[in-house]
């Protein structure tokens, strides 16, 4: 009974050969990367020279200029060497016999890639440390209209940078917004997150959204009970809200009834109606009639037979007239939004006294036809009485 009781527990087969660690303890972090040192290179130094070499705008100059040599005091430690060449206006990084780390190389190309694009020499150096790693999210082709690009970029930084430095808290990343690039430093995890947040904003999606998932997920995975769980329902479902066809004509027709008074104002003539009614087509099942070629309507007009001089001189003329016309209609355009309302004037003394005395004839008048009325009245009594 007793050895009954005292059974060993029936053991995996495939962990039969196992045998327990005694220096692999829960306080051990198995994920953690420890600094590469000079005595982890066992092969010596490098065979081959590694360069890399990226060219900055002009007006960044005169700033690397100021802090190069705190660039190199900073590559020094790692035995990398760089050079500023202020004639082609580029910066390299090359490789030395002192180099240990053979990574290092990457990271001193972003990080002169991350002082190209704006970012400051003590927020650059950063990205030399193995935990830190770097993103230049390209946008300017992703939104072809300038001023909708420009809204959306603005988007991203928020009323007084308030959108962007909370990106910043919630991804622990650092984020530079800069010309048609956004430069962002931080782990690798946040870098995905933010990636997400800026391609989203300039597909018109709001950052705010995403900054509101980011919250919440943060204080979900505080709960240790919630650790295994999917986290779909507490996750905010953000639908786009279309319009109904009714409402979008009443708010079409708002826009052009706004727009007519604003020309009516201005003095200027309205827009035809033939545009906005389009007449309905008839259906007829033959094909449309071949359109002329070029040279035909060249050759109808006569300018097939003109000389290539006076062609260039009539399309310049040609040219010149419709800019002409282009810039009348702009200028009318422009002036719509200068014309002053219609103000209702106020009455004089005099217009205020007529209406005063006019008050006072109507109340008298109809105190008088009260009494007519009440003598009338009272005359039938009387009659109805003799009667």
């Amino acid at each position: 009974m007793s050895d009954a009781g005292t059974a060993e527990p029936v053991m995996n087969k495939n962990k039969a050969h196992r045998k327990d660690k005694p220096w692999d303890t829960d306080d051990i972090d198995q994920w953690k990367v420890d600094p590469f040192q000079p005595t982890d290179n066992k092969a010596g130094a490098f065979t081959e020279e590694s360069s890399f070499a990226t060219l900055f705008p002009k007006y960044r100059e005169k700033y690397l200029r100021e802090v190069w040599s705190a660039v190199t005091r900073a590559l020094d430690l790692h035995g990398i060497s760089c050079t500023l060449d202020l004639i082609y206006g580029s910066m390299s990084v090359k490789t030395t016999r002192k180099t240990y780390d053979p990574y290092i190389i990457l990271k001193a190309r972003d990080m002169i890639k991350l002082m190209a694009r704006g970012v400051a020499v003590n927020q650059a150096v950063k990205i030399l440390d193995d935990a830190v790693a770097c993103d230049i999210i390209k946008i300017g082709t992703l939104v072809r209209n300038k001023e909708r690009f420009v809204k959306r970029r603005q988007r991203i930084i928020g009323p007084d940078g308030s959108t962007l430095k909370a990106i910043e808290l919630l991804t622990n990343c650092y984020v530079l917004v800069q010309g048609n690039t956004v430069s962002v430093m931080g782990p690798y995890k946040s870098l995905k997150e933010v990636r997400r947040i800026v391609l989203d904003c300039m597909k018109n999606i709001h950052p705010i959204y995403r900054i509101k998932e980011l919250m919440i997920r943060r204080e979900l995975a505080k709960d240790p009970k919630l650790a295994t769980e999917s986290w779909d329902r507490f996750l905010p479902q953000f639908r786009k809200r279309h319009l109904r066809t009714a409402e979008k004509t009443a708010k079409k027709n708002d826009k052009i009834q706004t727009k007519e008074e604003a020309r009516r104002v201005a003095g200027l003539e309205p827009e035809d109606s033939e545009k906005k009614a389009k007449e309905k087509k008839v259906y007829t099942p033959f094909p449309p009639a071949q359109l002329p070629r070029k040279v035909d309507l060249q050759l109808e007009s006569g300018e097939y037979f003109l000389k290539a001089g006076e062609k260039e001189a009539r399309e310049a003329q040609r040219r010149k007239q419709k800019q002409i016309e282009t810039t009348a209609k702009r200028r009318a355009e422009r002036a719509e939004a200068f014309v002053a309302p219609v103000e209702k004037a106020e009455p004089t003394v005099e217009e205020k006294r007529q209406k005063k005395r006019k008050g006072r004839e109507q109340d008298a008048d109809t105190e008088e036809s009260g009494e007519k009325k009440k003598k009338k009245k009272k005359q039938r009594e009387e009659a109805a009485e003799e009667e």
